[in-house]
C-alpha cells in the first residue's frame, strides 16, 4: 500500500522558494512569469513528479488551456509536419495540443468536434473549409474559435492560413508548357470532400485551357493516395495514351509512383516523359531524379494557425486571414519533350 500523499502545489511553491501564486501563474499564464523563475518552478515541478488537478484548474479557471486539432489522416506526411509545428508553438504558451483523424470522413469529424466541444477545449483547428454545416452549427452555437488550414480563401469568414492550390498547380503546368509540353495527363487522389485537391486539379486544367491543349477525359485519372496506386495510374495512363509527355500529379505520392513505374517500363526522365508532383515531401529531394513539385510550407503553416488561434482566444487584433507562399520547386524529373511527340492542340 502506497503511504505517499499527493504532493500539492503549496509543496513545489514550498521547495522552490516562491509563492503559490508565482506556482499558479506558471500553470495557467506562464508568459506572464520571468523566464528564470518559470524554469525554477518547472525544473521543480518535475522533480517532484508534481501533476496539477487538469479538472480543477479548468473549472477555476474557466479556461482548460487545450486546443484541438482534426486532420483528415496521420498516414500523410505533410499533416504530421504541420501538427508537430502547431503543438510546438502552442506549447511555448502552455497550451496542450488534442488531435484527432476524421479519415475523410465528414460523420467522424462531426463527432470529434463534438468530443473536443465537450472537453472544453478553448479553440480548433480545422484541414480545409468543406465541412458538414452542422459542425459549422456546433462551432458557432459554442462560440469557439477556429482556424481553417491548407487553403487560402479571402473571402472565408473564419480565420485561416493556408496557399492558393489553384494557383500553384497552373504555375505547375505552365512550367512544362513552357518547356514544350502539349500532351498531358493527370493523376489525381480522390476529389471527394477534398477541396486542397480539387483546387489543384482546377488550376491543372484552367492553365491548359488557356493554352488551347485538349485534355480528354481518359487523360484524367483519380486513384487512390498511394505509391502503388500512382505507378497503376501512370501504367493505366500510359497504355491508354502512348504520346503522353507529362505527367502531373496533385500530390508528391502519386508522382513518385509514377516514376517507378517509368523506370521500371524503361522509360528515361526526363527525357521520355516528364512527372510533377505536389507537397515536397523529404523523399521527393533523394529519389533519382528528384521531382519537380510544390513546395507547401508545412511547418510555417502549423506555427501561424497557433499564431492565430491564440489571438482569437485572447483577443489580440492580428491579420485573420494569411497566404503562405507555395513556391514550385525545380528538379530533374521535368525537361523538354521527345521531339518526336505529337501535338494534342485545338485548332486556334
Amino acid at each position: 500500500m502506497n503511504d505517499h500523499k499527493p504532493i500539492r502545489l503549496r509543496d513545489v511553491a514550498k521547495r522552490a522558494g516562491v509563492s503559490t501564486a508565482s506556482v499558479s501563474r506558471v500553470l495557467n499564464q506562464p508568459e506572464s512569469v520571468r523566464p528564470e523563475t518559470r524554469s525554477r518552478i518547472e525544473a521543480t515541478m518535475a522533480e517532484m513528479a508534481y501533476i496539477p488537478n487538469g479538472a480543477a484548474r479548468a473549472l477555476a479557471s474557466q479556461r482548460s488551456r487545450t486546443v484541438g486539432a482534426i486532420v483528415p489522416t496521420l498516414g500523410i506526411a505533410i499533416f504530421a509536419s504541420g501538427v508537430e509545428a502547431l503543438q510546438d508553438r502552442l506549447h511555448e504558451f502552455g497550451y496542450t495540443l488534442v488531435l484527432a483523424s476524421a479519415q475523410y470522413d465528414v460523420g467522424k469529424e462531426l463527432e470529434c468536434v463534438r468530443v473536443l466541444v465537450e472537453r472544453k477545449v478553448e479553440g480548433l483547428v480545422l484541414v480545409g473549409e468543406e465541412h458538414d454545416p452542422a459542425l459549422y452549427r456546433l462551432i458557432e452555437t459554442n462560440r469557439i474559435p477556429i482556424v481553417t488550414t491548407y487553403v487560402f480563401n479571402p473571402e472565408t469568414s473564419f480565420s485561416s492560413v493556408g496557399i492558393d492550390n489553384a494557383a500553384a498547380s497552373r504555375r505547375v503546368i505552365q512550367h512544362l508548357v513552357d518547356l514544350g509540353h502539349r500532351n498531358f495527363g493527370i493523376i489525381t487522389s480522390p476529389l471527394s470532400r477534398n477541396d486542397r485537391i480539387r483546387a489543384r486539379l482546377d488550376g491543372m486544367l484552367a492553365c491548359l485551357s488557356e493554352h488551347r491543349i485538349d485534355l480528354g477525359r481518359d487523360r484524367i485519372l483519380e486513384v487512390n493516395y498511394s505509391i502503388q496506386d500512382g505507378r497503376r495510374g501512370f501504367s493505366q495512363l500510359r497504355t491508354r495514351s502512348p504520346t503522353i509527355t507529362a505527367v502531373a500529379c496533385t500530390t508528391d505520392v502519386l508522382a513518385i509512383g509514377s516514376l517507378l513505374e517509368a523506370e521500371r517500363m524503361g522509360l528515361r526522365i526526363p527525357q521520355d516523359i516528364s512527372i510533377t508532383g505536389f507537397d515536397d515531401l523529404e523523399l521527393a529531394n533523394e529519389i533519382k531524379p528528384g521531382l519537380t513539385t510544390v513546395r507547401v510550407p508545412a511547418r510555417e503553416l502549423g506555427a501561424r494557425a497557433a499564431d492565430l488561434l491564440l489571438a482569437a482566444i485572447t483577443c489580440k487584433h492580428v491579420p485573420d486571414r494569411v497566404e503562405l507562399t507555395a513556391e514550385l520547386i525545380l528538379r530533374g524529373s521535368s525537361g523538354r519533350p521527345p521531339t518526336n511527340s505529337t501535338p494534342s492542340t485545338r485548332p486556334k
